[in-house]
């Protein structure tokens, strides 16, 4: 069955068409993964799915009654509100029918007159039957199952308004998969979870009875949740049956495919085009000119016009230009810890630990939300001192380091962001870049704005 079905769909904004005459379907039950470049408009299609953005034209049709969950923007809870009360908040009709059960129950108590009490106990039965069947009796399982799996238990205590950028963003999705919405939309729901929460995320989804949608960048995660993938591109849709791995495949195999008929279909009307001129050269040739061949001619040009004109695919697009490589070669050893130990506030985040990191060697950090893996690396940068131990940086070795925090300043824009921490010329800055992908005058566009066009 069709929960939700996209119909001729157009968006703009600003004048810029971010897509036209765009259609989907997506079906009761299935996990989809919403894929396409930064700016393709994959979470304006959430937008669009959630009634927050108007249609230019098209129309979407969302079977009756549907409850949709989405983590567009930091929901709003009242100010004391612990993150605990924030989850327990996701049960609003069973916490209603755990009331009126308490009263009822209450007022059974006290009733003498028979009538009344038998009239008392069918009511409660009814409101019983329908607290369990919604799960009432297991909401605190509930909250701890999906609180446990992302990681939030530690925040039960602290009010919600009070939390970081991060830590609201992760409590948010745990109040919506809480909520079981019919149709669940994931916009990068990884982000701020460590690996073995994603993990957790994986198997809940893949046990999800709703209908999930995912816009993620992590082929990985796709890979193990997703079944079916919408690619968004040059403002079309194409949709693929499988997981992310093998839709890479199959589209690969698709562009070649319509690349070869591109080149085919060139190939019929540059000889159509050879074949009308000869006609016409022909023609012109006798004396008088010869209408007969004037008229194949015209027939043929007309018989041009009306073949539909395949577009050229792009095979290969334009892709950052990354360099990992020093300038100079460092030292053998490139970082030595020696029975280092950390802690804050009487807390130890590790104690005695150890690390050797060599010339060419690439090391990940991997472990637990708060297991201390920025801290360690504020330790390198030099930001805080060890309590115990030594850290030491081999000779030669030039840091560069990349934050988790966006760009404080989001007034200034690409060009301005981009020397106050590079000390280059105007042109030097923007010809690095457009290594980036930032040409002529994107470079201008401010930082605010960029933050909203690569989310679209």
């Amino acid at each position: 069955m069709t929960i939700c079905s996209v119909n001729n769909v157009m968006k703009s904004f600003g004048g810029n068409i971010i897509f036209e005459n765009i259609s989907l379907e997506i079906k009761n039950g299935e996990r989809v993964g919403l894929v396409g470049r930064n700016g393709s408009g994959k979470t304006t299609i959430f937008g669009l799915l959630t009634g927050r953005e108007s249609l230019d034209a098209g129309a979407i049709h969302m079977k009756k009654g549907t409850r949709i969950g989405h983590v567009a923007q930091i929901p709003k809870f009242d100010e004391v509100m612990n993150v605990y009360d924030v989850l327990s908040s996701a049960f609003k009709v069973e916490k209603e029918l755990e009331k009126e059960m308490h009263a009822l129950e209450k007022n059974m108590a006290e009733e003498q007159e028979q009538s009344s009490l038998q009239k008392l106990m069918e009511r409660y039965g009814i409101i019983q039957e329908k607290f369990a069947f919604l799960g009432g009796y297991e909401i605190e399982a509930n909250i701890m199952k999906v609180a446990n799996g992302l990681q939030v238990t530690d925040l039960f205590p602290r009010v919600f308004t009070e939390l970081s950028g991060g830590e609201q963003t992760k409590v948010s999705l745990a109040y919506m998969l809480l909520q079981k919405p019919d149709l669940l939309l994931l916009d990068e729901p990884t982000n701020h979870l460590d690996l073995f929460a994603v993990e957790w995320l994986e198997k809940f989804l893949k046990e999800y009875t709703g209908t999930v949608m995912v816009i993620s960048h992590d082929r990985y995660f796709l890979d193990e949740v997703v079944t079916k993938i919408f690619d968004l591109e040059d403002g079309e849709i194409h949709v693929y049956h499988t997981n992310y791995s093998q839709f890479v495949e199959e589209k690969e195999e698709r562009l070649l495919q319509e690349f070869q008929a591109y080149q085919e279909q060139q190939k019929k009307i540059k000889k159509m085009k050879e074949a009308i001129k000869r006609l016409r050269e022909w023609a012109n040739q006798a004396n008088p000119p010869n209408e007969g061949l004037h008229k194949r001619a015209r027939n043929m040009e007309r018989a041009l016009e009306r073949i539909e004109k395949l577009k050229r695919p792009i095979l290969e697009r334009k892709q950052m230009g990354l360099q990992f490589e020093g300038q100079e070669r460092s030292g053998k050893d490139v970082v030595v810890m020696k029975e280092v130990s950390k802690g804050f506030a009487g807390r130890p985040l590790f104690e005695q630990a150890n690390l050797h990191v060599r010339f060419q060697e690439r090391a990940a950090i991997v472990g637990r939300n708060g297991t201390g893996k920025t801290t360690l690396l504020k330790l390198l940068l030099e930001e805080i001192n060890p309590d115990v131990g030594e850290i030491r940086i081999g000779s030669s070795v030039k840091i560069g380091y990349l934050s988790q925090h966006t760009y404080g300043n989001m007034k200034s824009n690409v060009l301005e962001a981009f020397r106050e921490y590079v000390a280059v010329t105007e042109g030097e800055a923007r010809h690095i870049l457009a290594k980036f992908l930032f040409y002529g005058p994107a470079v201008f566009k401010k930082v605010t704005c960029i933050f909203f066009l690569y989310w679209v």
